[in-house]
């Protein structure tokens, strides 16, 4: 089971593990959290890129439907608002979204993020696949993400080995691919990023 407290740890270290959990929120804080954004329905996939490099560190999706959430299989971010179950975080505001690119975004590492526009039925679809999945093994963030996906109209061919790299090359061939990145010049390390997020904000942004 990963470790849920605000431990100073080795970003690459994390990645690399891509540590699996068996977290399972109350039905009460998943209800709690919830978080319908005003954007039209989208699939994002996030990846982590290391730097100077290339290589890919982990990858995970962010689904705007009825609610929106993140699938962050195997992944190791966490905050105490935001209730998990097997590797589903609920209540992705656009404040917890900045935090969880934060998080990743280091001097060693910046964050891919590839959004896609889709019907809400298919949001819709994709939130109830990551939900099914279950808790992923260590290291299979690309496998898992990939998999949700195929399972998706639109998204038949995604690869599902273990290159997150392979997986948003592929990604970005999809028709309405809008791509960002972010980059930043934090320490190699999570320990100040999950400090500065404890009690709910980012400096430079407000709590939302």
């Amino acid at each position: 089971m990963k470790r849920r407290v605000f431990l100073a740890a080795s970003l690459p270290a994390v990645l690399a593990a891509c540590g699996a959990d068996n977290i399972w929120a109350s039905d009460e804080a998943v209800r709690a959290a919830r978080f319908v954004s005003d954007e039209p329905p989208s699939i994002t996939l996030f990846t982590v890129i290391g730097i100077p490099r290339g290589e890919g560190g982990h990858s995970a999706l962010m689904i705007n439907g009825s609610q929106r959430v993140v699938y962050d299989p195997a992944g190791s971010w966490n905050h105490p608002r935001i209730p998990e179950r097997h590797d589903v975080l609920y209540g992705v505001t656009d404040n917890f979204k900045r935090f969880y690119i934060d998080y990743h975004a280091r001097s060693t590492y910046w964050v891919a993020e590839d959004r896609v526009p889709v019907s809400r039925e298919v949001a819709d679809l994709a939130i109830a696949r990551a939900e099914a999945n279950g808790a992923a093994n260590k290291s299979f963030c690309a496998v898992e993400t990939g998999s949700v996906l195929r399972g998706l109209p639109g998204f038949e061919n995604a690869p599902t080995g273990f290159s997150p790299i392979k997986l948003r090359n592929w990604f970005r061939t999809l028709p309405g691919v809008v791509s960002k990145t972010h980059r930043d010049g934090d320490p190699a390390n999570n320990h100040d990023v999950l400090l500065k997020q404890k009690d709910g904000t980012i400096r430079g942004y407000p709590r939302t």
